[in-house]
């Protein structure tokens, strides 16, 4: 049972943490997270793992997994990045954060040995090298029967990359962290491939044909069996229902159908068949139709797409680069009937802003333009100048504070109610750090604790 000193002690915990190198700082190389592991026993291969890779739909494909492989009667552990609002949410334990207590002792565990390896390396331990190491001890601790492990950047040379995986999952790939990953669809590609472990199952979204060649080549050289969306498994019909849409789908070993789905967005419909086809690959059977229908019924995805608040209504979406915001402004346009959107876009810096923004210009009415509370954060300033290029003058506002931003569009949707027959709606976008602080503020602003402030 957690404590009020529990809170205190996972406080100071993560502030050591934090005092580690950043995920935005990469030193790529796995010489430190395999001296980590092998100090502490190699945990990560005391339990059977599904690794997951790509650009976009990763932490939604491994909650689908997740719920799927709970649904059978497993015990799962889950590692994703970032986190939302608590960075207990990055190590969950059969669907839930893993408690205070949990973190603290698994923390106790590892501690010396991050001061060790630290000792012994020429670069420190890092936040996400740290946070890797205590997901890998607690899912050996709890202990698990299969872990579902979402890469944090790239593949190859990534944290995670020391599991050995029985089945690899690559989902859509696009362009991010250029900087790490290379300049060409094509670099990024192989990086991530590098997930693909000999003779494994690897289970490939649909892909860019040059993509595609390069994911292919490394299944030929790896021996890996493939199961590829379009032709091992396939989104059979799609149709648009309450709260999320309505699926058939092709598995590798069956179809499966009257699928409801409570989330939105096509991509999310190949998302689901995706999560299907891993957890296909791992069985080897086709599954029970009725399971699959109550694990996916089970399925949320905080801060994608996610309404937060009705009268007016307010959807947060944690897209971040052109693709995300791509998928976004197609759902938006074809599965919500609003009159008109105030958008809110608070987004890092060093993402792609002017094809983030030309992807939103259509589906958008008026814009507010803010920054979230990250040292990363793009200036609202710098952002205005960008939007306006895009949108026009007459569509953009500024807003610095994302609080503030928020606040305004929902007053003035509003006022727009009140005065029309249709239906203005709040879209907040940009980051996960903007969904998440806007899951926080948007709580405030209601004054009560919706129960999706409880869930990862």
């Amino acid at each position: 049972m957690t404590t009020p000193e529990d809170y205190v002690v996972l406080d100071i915990i993560e502030k050591e943490l934090l005092k580690r190198w950043p995920e935005t700082k990469l030193e790529p190389s796995m010489d430190r997270i395999a001296a980590l592991c092998d100090a502490l026993g190699s945990p990560q291969l005391s339990y059977p793992t599904i690794h997951i890779a790509g650009t976009n739909g990763k932490t939604t494909t491994a909650r689908m997994i997740d719920s799927l492989f709970r649904e059978l009667g497993y015990r799962t552990g889950r590692f994703t990045s970032p986190h939302l609002e608590s960075f207990l949410e990055r190590i969950s334990i059969n669907g839930l954060p893993i408690p205070p207590e949990g973190m603290i002792a698994t923390y106790n565990d590892i501690a010396l040995y991050l001061d060790l390896i630290d000792s012994r390396q020429p670069h420190p331990i890092s936040f996400f090298e740290a946070m890797t190491a205590l997901a890998f001890v607690a899912f050996a601790e709890y202990p698990v029967d299969i872990a579902i492990i979402e890469a944090g950047m790239g593949g190859e040379w990534d944290a995670t990359n020391v599991i050995a995986s029985e089945v690899a999952v690559i989902t859509p790939i696009g362009l991010d962290h250029t900087e790490y990953l290379g300049d060409t669809i094509e670099e990024i590609a192989t990086t991530k491939a590098g997930i693909i472990k000999p003779e494994s199952h690897v289970v490939l979204a649909a892909q860019p044909v040059s993509v595609a060649k390069v994911l292919t080549s490394r299944v030929v050289e790896t021996s890996a069996i493939p199961y590829r969306e379009g032709v091992e498994f396939s989104v059979a019909k799609r149709d648009i229902a309450v709260g999320g849409q309505m699926l058939a789908i092709n598995g590798v070993h069956g179809e499966y159908t009257d699928i409801y789905l409570p989330l939105y967005g096509a991509h999310q419909a190949t998302n689901a068949a995706v999560a299907l086809a891993a957890v296909e690959a791992f069985v080897g059977v086709k599954l029970d139709e009725e399971v699959v229908r109550r694990g996916f019924a089970a399925v949320d995805s905080p801060g994608r797409l996610e309404v937060l608040y009705r009268d007016p209504t307010v959807i947060v979406d944690a897209a971040h680069n052109p693709h995300g915001a791509k998928a976004l402004a197609h759902t938006l346009k074809n599965e919500f009937d609003f009159e008109s959107i105030f958008g809110i876009l608070a987004i890092l810096g060093d993402k792609d802003v002017d094809g983030f923004l030309a992807e939103l210009e259509p589906v958008i009415d008026r814009l507010v333009v803010t920054q979230n509370y990250s040292d990363r954060a793009m200036p609202a300033d710098v952002l205005l100048e960008k939007a306006v290029a895009v949108f026009g003058a007459d569509r953009v506002y500024r807003e610095p504070d994302l609080q503030a931003a928020i606040t305004y569009a929902m007053e003035q949707c509003t006022l727009i109610n009140q005065v029309s027959e249709g239906i203005s709606a709040v879209v907040v976008t940009g980051s996960v750090v903007t969904a998440g602080q806007t899951r926080t503020i948007v709580r405030k602003i209601s004054g009560y604790e919706s129960d999706a402030g409880d869930e990862e």
